[in-house]
């Protein structure tokens, strides 16, 4: 039987060498990020957020730490669907090893790296970053190996404080306020406990983390199992055996946030790097309008030379892609994004939100806290809007009237609104024409 071999920390003469592995899931049933998902001709990590993709942030993120020469993207998506991105990030850093390894069915969080921890081991590095791509943050990876390294950790997360009524949505951190050891780790807890919570930025130790996993595999395959019976639906199924790997486990889902980490809270190598940084998931399509507020408000910050210049009808941050078409008399800003092919017309105002590619806005129309789809039309004296939220906000639903609605409207691929129609606080999947005004619905 093969043993797991992992490097031995601290015995190795010169630098100590990093990888960095992005999380990308894969396509499940994506109802999430409807309607958006229905008629994606990317998928969701490929999704442009500030005028790049959701996974570039991360990438670039990763490209700033200058000891990191090979990056993972790990998910079940087809080869297909990041063949594109990988050939662009190879062209533009050309230092950097870019691969995809694919999980041919979902193996969970902690799965994946143990799947793939011969390539992710080759070399022998010391640590790696483990980036989920849903997240939206300033990623402070330097911070973190600077703790990694002052504190001899085995393991850094990620932190972030949240309202106290929200931090149950998350995986909670309680931590020494001194040292900033994590004394305990819950997922999503049923009663408040801390509220300082997951980033889902991580930088392992290797000769921990796969141990660490694998313990947790063992612990799963010993545990006792009840005895079950197929029901008459799981009769017509195909049925798959479930296949050991190498070393004779078999293969499970298996997860940090639920399987691993508390276990590594327990050791005395497990610190929190707290950012007083922004922080949101991206795991709805209406959360990739603060998203998106979010990192154009960064690139401001930095004076990025890809945002418009300010002036009396661009209000910055704004992002304005090189092939769109803005009328000089059209209002933008703050925070939008105005996708490839993109027509805007005389004496629109747009604020708030994304305008997705080959969409047309006609004159003097308004869109507010809103997602425009891929080649939809918005009428003259239209007004497509949703109701303004904190951008610190992690909720992207309002409740009106008494019903829980989603605070941005949302225009599925190809839709149409007339002339002079209202559309709020509404969610339109693709191909519709709304030829009337429309609240707080979900146009099927």
């Amino acid at each position: 039987m093969a043993s797991l071999q992992v490097p031995t920390r601290g015995k190795s003469s010169g630098t100590p060498t990093t990888k960095a592995v992005i999380l990308v899931g894969g396509p499940s049933r994506g109802t999430r990020f409807r309607p958006l998902s229905l008629d994606l001709p990317k998928q969701q990590p490929l999704f442009e957020v500030a005028g790049h993709p959701i996974i570039e942030h991360c990438f670039a993120a990763v490209t700033r730490v200058p000891e990191i020469r090979e990056v993972f993207i790990v998910g079940y998506y087809d080869e297909s669907v990041f063949r594109d991105f990988i050939k662009d990030c190879s062209r533009s850093y050309p230092q950097i090893s870019i691969r995809y390894l694919r999980e041919y069915q979902a193996l969970g969080t902690a799965g994946g790296l143990y799947h793939f921890r011969d390539a992710i081991l080759k070399g022998k590095p010391d640590r790696f970053f483990v980036l989920n791509a849903d997240v939206c943050c300033s990623f402070p990876l330097e911070q973190m190996l600077r703790l990694f390294e002052e504190k001899d950790a085995e393991a850094i997360i990620l932190g972030t404080r949240v309202p106290n009524d929200s931090a149950t949505n998350f995986g909670c951190i309680v931590s020494d306020a001194h040292s900033k050891r994590v004394l305990h780790y819950v997922e999503k807890p049923e009663s408040h406990i801390s509220n300082l919570i997951n980033c889902g930025v991580y930088l392992f130790a290797t000769d921990t983390i796969f141990p660490s996993i694998k313990s947790a595999m063992k612990r799963r395959a010993d545990r006792p199992r009840l005895v079950s019976y197929p029901s008459s639906d799981a009769l017509d199924r195909t049925y798959l055996p479930q296949e050991d790997d190498e070393d004779g486990e078999k293969t499970e889902v298996i997860r940090l946030e639920q399987d691993i980490l508390s276990d590594l809270a327990d050791s005395r190598q497990f610190f929190v790097l707290e950012t007083k940084d922004f922080w949101r998931q991206i795991k709805t399509a209406g959360s990739a309008v603060p998203a998106n507020a979010l990192y154009l408000m960064k690139a401001f910050q930095q004076q990025s030379e890809e945002l418009a210049k300010p002036s009396a009808t661009i209000l910055p941050p704004v992002f304005i892609h090189p092939t769109a078409h803005v009328d000089p008399t059209a209002k933008l800003g703050p925070n939008v994004s105005i996708g490839p092919r993109a027509t805007i017309g005389a004496g629109v105002r747009i604020k708030e939100a994304i305008v997705l590619e080959d969409a047309e806005i006609r004159h003097d129309a308004c869109i507010l806290y809103a997602i425009i789809g891929w080649s939809s039309r918005v009428g003259a004296w239209a007004r497509v809007e949703g109701t303004p939220t904190p951008v610190r906000e992690h909720s992207t639903s309002v409740v009106k009237n008494g019903v829980k609605v989603q605070s941005i409207t949302i225009l599925g691929k190809e839709c149409t609104v007339a002339d002079e129609v209202r559309v709020q606080n509404c969610v339109c999947l693709p191909y519709k024409e709304l030829k009337r005004d429309v609240t707080n619905e979900v146009i099927m």
